[in-house]
């Protein structure tokens, strides 16, 4: 396993990342809310990055994993600025992006400010406007006015600890939204989605496919397949996805 490198930003986040050599082009893994770049699809896709010879990065948000700052001091807009800058500085060309859940928002919101630097992108339960669409609608009265006066609330998560859901995190969310206005994605998208997934509803992925704009955008729902979208079958699919974005671009497909 190759040694944990750092980069330092405009905003002086040190950003954690982990960058594999290889052919273009390159592949750029965005994981989700409060996961970071040791999990499973993310150390999958860099061992079969390496092992094809692909050109391969992954790396912590700021207040996820190595990287510097608290996950409550964090908000989208902030976590996508870490992305975007991230890419800017470790890659060359257009990437083809990654993204798991919230990552899936994020990669969005890096095509949207730098779609020259985009090939592709492949979504993994994405999440677009989680914030708003499921938090914020998902907490009763007294839940708004706790968050209003004290700042954060604490849900229920079925992945460990509360997740802390900060004032910051919402107001700013409101701000990213990419569902409200047009969502244009010139380049080849493939969006994967479980049956079983309860943490993201399969509306969201067909709310996705009909308002985004572009040629090559396609989804596949895996009967079955949960939230983690990690056993062997998924993470299969999701090279497999990646290999359909390179034959797009080449005019193999």
């Amino acid at each position: 396993m190759q040694e944990t490198q750092f980069l330092i930003t405009s905003t002086g986040r040190k950003i954690a990342y982990h960058k594999t050599d290889g052919a273009g082009p390159a592949v750029v893994f965005l994981g989700g809310f409060k996961s970071d770049m040791g999990g499973t699809k993310a150390v999958y896709l860099e061992e079969w990055a390496r092992k094809n010879g692909r050109a391969f990065l992954r790396f912590d948000y700021s207040g996820h994993g190595e990287s510097s700052g608290e996950f409550t001091d964090g908000c989208i807009g902030e976590w996508a600025a870490d992305a975007m800058e991230t890419i800017a500085s470790l890659t060359t060309g257009p990437q083809i992006l990654v993204g798991s859940s919230m990552g899936g928002w994020i990669s969005l919101l890096v095509a949207k400010h730098m779609h020259e630097q985009v090939a592709g992108l492949v979504g993994i339960a994405a999440a677009p406007d989680f914030t708003q669409d499921s938090m914020w609608a998902g907490m009763d009265d007294a839940q708004r006015a706790d968050l209003e006066t004290n700042g954060v609330i604490y849900l229920p998560s079925d992945y460990g600890e509360p997740y802390a859901i900060t004032k910051k995190l919402i107001t700013d969310g409101r701000d990213q939204l990419v569902l409200r206005d047009a969502l244009n994605l010139p380049f080849p998208v493939r969006l994967l989605h479980g049956t079983a997934d309860e943490d993201v509803s399969m509306d969201v992925a067909l709310r996705l496919l009909e308002h985004a704009n572009g040629d090559d955008i396609r989804l596949q729902f895996i009967k079955g397949a949960d939230h983690r979208f990690s056993d062997d079958t998924c993470l299969r699919l999701i090279h497999k996805s990646i290999h359909s974005i390179t034959a797009a671009i080449s005019g193999e497909e």
